[in-house]
């Protein structure tokens, strides 16, 4: 699964990797991403150009009665989108990227579960592949939430959790994924695949990184 992580990169850096127009708001640093809260997500706009915003993170489907059911569907899994109701109608028409500069799981140890914080090797940018939808509440209010992708994990995230989040492998895979005139599911899920380990690395962190209150750098810090 994916239940924590970090966007820590300054704004401009962000902009540039992601070919952003503008970031409409002040973009802080986030050492402890946590469900429920919202986040950065970008989409793409049907003349191209790209749009970054907040998503509570959470899927509420269109169709839901109850809002609570979002705490359950933090995560898709890739091999199932197409099967689960929530997730089925979505990959065709609301695809988006959550940016990210790392994310954390949790290994069983002799001593316990220690955190691990998972990035890449040259600590660069990257894009969680992520579903988004829109709930209407019973006051009218529009909540719009999404869902990150998950798959098997890869040689070394294997060591620590049995799931992975899907980061796309590389920028035009990120440019398939949020072009919505690309339909074909086939073409989609063959970008639902885990990312190089040879790329990646992982250390371990404060266990201070177990409470969604504690947004500080003492979460990245190798522990």
């Amino acid at each position: 699964m994916c239940g924590r992580f970090t966007l820590v990169s300054d704004p401009i850096s962000l902009q540039y990797r992601f070919t952003l127009s503008s970031i409409p708001f002040d973009l802080q640093p986030r050492y402890n991403i946590a469900p429920s809260q919202n986040i950065y997500a970008i989409i793409s706009l049907d003349d191209g150009n790209r749009r970054i915003g907040e998503l509570r993170w959470g899927l509420i489907p269109s169709w839901a009665k109850d809002e609570r059911i979002g705490h359950k569907m933090i995560n898709a899994r890739a091999e199932t989108l197409t099967e689960k109701p929530a997730f089925r109608n979505l990959i065709n028409r609301k695809r988006c990227i959550i940016p990210a500069d790392g994310f954390f799981e949790w290994k069983q140890t002799p001593r316990g579960k220690q955190p691990m914080r998972i990035l890449l090797k040259s600590g660069e940018l990257f894009a969680f592949a992520a579903l988004y939808d829109t709930w209407i509440n019973r006051a009218g209010q529009k909540v719009h939430t999404c869902t990150i992708i998950t798959t098997q994990p890869n040689e070394l995230v294997r060591d620590i959790h049995d799931r992975m989040p899907v980061i796309l492998q590389n920028q035009a895979a990120e440019s398939i994924w949020l072009d919505r005139k690309v339909q074909d599911t086939e073409i989609l899920q063959s970008l639902l695949t885990p990312y190089p380990a040879d790329q990646m690395t992982a250390y371990p962190v404060s266990p201070v990184v177990g409470n969604p209150k504690i947004d500080e750098p003492v979460c990245i810090e190798p522990f």
